[in-house]
């Protein structure tokens, strides 16, 4: 896999505005929206009933939730992003959450990215907004596009 490895916050800060790696392929398979549905509590019909879904979705087969295309991005952006001097990572949050496509069962999705912006953050953290795309493989619209903001200290 690529990855962007940085030695420190220094080394790192010189990739702002610059895109990242392509991503590794992720399968979102059935037993993931499940557990999502647990945890979040949200069983609507479309994302855990496979009966109802054969014969009353357009889609013939389950979706993820949205939400769950999102909460992927923090383990996609550690995928591709090693910083070494790193001693912790928070999520701090989201601008222009869009889904321009359903993200069905048993598919692939990949992030693309970018590091749109890196601020100061208290004395020893910086403050991340990361443009992120999720490709769909084979899909033409994304899953998601996201401004991503996140803390990273050192």
């Amino acid at each position: 896999m690529n990855q962007l490895i940085c030695e420190n916050f220094e080394v790192f800060k010189t990739y702002e505005g610059k895109s990242l790696p392509t991503g590794e392929w992720v399968l979102v398979t059935q037993e993931m929206i499940n557990a999502f549905a647990e945890a979040t509590q949200d069983f609507q019909w479309v994302h855990v009933d496979i009966e109802r879904i054969k014969k009353e979705s357009p889609f013939k087969k389950p979706i993820a939730h949205g939400f769950l295309s999102i909460s992927l991005l923090s383990k996609m952006l550690m995928d591709l992003v090693v910083v070494e001097s790193l001693t912790m990572g928070v999520n701090y949050g989201l601008n222009k959450v869009r889904f321009p496509h359903v993200l069905p069962v048993d598919s692939r999705i990949r992030l693309h990215g970018s590091i749109a912006k890196i601020e100061a953050y208290s004395d020893n953290g910086l403050k991340i907004t990361w443009d992120c795309n999720v490709e769909i493989e084979n899909i033409e619209k994304p899953a998601c596009v996201a401004e991503f903001i996140s803390l990273m200290f050192e």
